[in-house]
């Protein structure tokens, strides 16, 4: 084993779990079955940080990226998206969510305000687009 691996090296690992001659429990799992891991492995975070136990944090946080990525491959074997554009979406979100750093705004405080009225900004416009493809 390596003492050291990649992000890239990590997603292959996965693809290959999940591969015809990969693990029969990785191969026969679902964003369904998934959810109940998902759920478990956050709250595991939560308890790491609540007794500031910083190296089963680092375990779990591990925990927590091995279900995007599971989810993510799923995702991309069904054709829906891949990890590169969960990476690209989450990317792009907290570049318009911080118009004060990346911007013309500026900003002494990162305002949660700010966040949150982009936030509501954003859920407008994807539900207009959204009935407006429906209607046409």
């Amino acid at each position: 084993m390596k003492n050291h691996y990649t992000m890239d090296e990590f997603i292959e690992i996965i693809r290959r779990l999940r591969a015809e001659d990969g693990c029969p429990w990785d191969r026969e799992q679902t964003h369904e079955s998934l959810k109940k891991c998902l759920t478990d492995e956050c709250d595991e975070v939560i308890e790491a940080i609540d007794n500031k136990d910083y190296e089963n944090l680092l375990e779990e946080l591990g925990d927590v990226l091995l279900q995007v990525v599971m989810h993510s491959q799923i995702a991309s074997e069904r054709g829906d998206f891949n990890f590169d554009d969960v990476v690209t979406c989450v990317t792009r979100k907290m570049v318009r969510r911080h118009p004060h750093v990346f911007g013309k705004e500026e900003s002494e405080t990162g305002d949660a305000t700010t966040w949150e009225e982009i936030k509501a900004l954003e859920k407008k416009l994807k539900k207009k687009a959204s009935q407006t493809s429906k209607n046409p």
